[in-house]
């Protein structure tokens, strides 16, 4: 499919672009798409400083110290801006726990704010990242992503006849990101002992590269209102431990409070309403002021169809987990799947459109193709 996004014209703004996934995609659009201006919004000086000294000092590049929770602060950042990528949040299941009012206030108000700033200010696009545990949330953590979700959804009736849409992303662990179980593994070889938590539970895997592929895509189909899911492998937790530390002792110490022994990206409810649809799953919203434009091409999924990481056809198998391992015993950070291991890790099919020009004038009245041919 075309991509009729001409990105050189547009300024776009992320939120939480300090992060794993803010990173490579700030990577990933400098090199490939090149925006007219990028908008790197966060509330840590320091990482912001860290980014820059790092080698992100494109010209392009803007750095903004602001907190999802301050309306005003993004209502100042989004003007002018034509597309909004929405990663900020509290996502460390223990801390959400034990503070649970912060968690409200950066993953549900926040998420209420980049609605309201986005429609007041006129942005055309914004994709919220959302979580496997947002779907039968037993955690605070997904709780409040599941409500990210659905105000985010419903965001796009309070935008009336103005021409801002909102959509979400909702996929599972990203290998190599702060908070991955790789390096907590690498660290227990040291001391020759590995825990797992239940030999039978699984987990959805993929690379931030593959990530900010989804986010892309989603940018160039979405009409407002949709779900995107990759398709992306499974893997058995007790598989990677073996991978990455075969001779050591395995304890078992049981399933922690607010975890799923399996992940669900897709249940038996939104799967009624799921379509399959160039390389994604897309649940698509079931209200009155939705009416389908796009995916005239697309498949509907069968009866009771859902979407687990225990009934996945795709499997990463031992000798990709241990290829993956070699490469993350590297002692640098990492940021996505090995360079060998990319070709089994069923990456999303990325839409490119390079710019050959470097445009800096602000564009205004954008069009961005919505209504693409299938």
């Amino acid at each position: 499919m075309k991509n009729n996004i001409e990105w050189e014209n547009l300024n776009v703004l992320v939120t939480g672009g300090t992060g794993s996934f803010g990173k490579k995609l700030v990577e990933i659009m400098l090199r490939d798409f090149h925006p007219n201006k990028l908008i790197i919004f966060s509330r840590d000086e320091l990482k912001q400083h860290d980014m820059k000294m790092s080698g992100f000092n494109d010209p392009s590049l803007r750095y903004f110290i602001g907190d999802v929770r301050d309306k005003n602060r993004l209502i100042r950042a989004m003007r002018e801006v034509d597309v909004v990528i929405h990663a900020a949040a509290l996502k460390q299941v223990p801390s959400c726990e034990y503070n649970p009012f912060e968690a409200v206030k950066t993953n549900i108000l926040g998420a209420q704010n980049i609605i309201d700033a986005a429609i007041d200010c006129g942005v055309k696009k914004i994709v919220a990242l959302s979580t496997d545990k947002a779907v039968n949330p037993v955690n605070l953590y997904g709780a409040t992503k599941l409500c990210s979700e659905k105000i985010f959804i419903q965001g796009n009736s309070y935008s009336g006849i103005q021409d801002t849409s909102f959509s979400c992303v909702r996929y599972g662990n990203v290998i190599g990101s702060r908070g991955s179980v790789i390096p907590l593994f690498f660290k227990q070889r040291k001391r020759g002992k590995i825990t797992i938590t239940d030999t039978r539970m699984t987990r959805f895997w993929l690379s931030l590269e593959h990530a900010v592929d989804v986010v892309i895509n989603a940018l160039v189909h979405m009409q407002g209102g949709e779900i995107f899911v990759p398709k992306i492998p499974s893997m058995k937790i007790i598989d990677l431990a073996k991978a990455i530390a075969p001779d050591c002792d395995v304890e078992i110490i049981g399933i922690r409070p607010g975890e799923k022994l399996h992940e669900i990206l897709i249940t038996e409810e939104d799967g009624r309403y799921t379509l399959d649809y160039d390389g994604l799953y897309v649940i698509l919203p079931q209200f009155s002021w939705w009416h389908r434009q796009n995916y005239k091409d697309a498949i509907r999924l069968p009866e009771g169809f859902s979407y687990t990481s225990n009934n996945n056809d795709r499997w990463l198998s031992l000798d990709q987990l241990k290829n993956m391992a070699r490469e993350f015993s590297n002692p640098r950070e990492q940021t996505g799947f090995p360079s060998s291991f990319q070709a089994s890790a069923y990456p999303a099919k990325r839409v490119i459109h390079k710019s050959k020009s470097r445009v800096r004038a602000p564009v205004k009245n954008v069009d961005f193709g919505n209504n693409i041919p299938t």
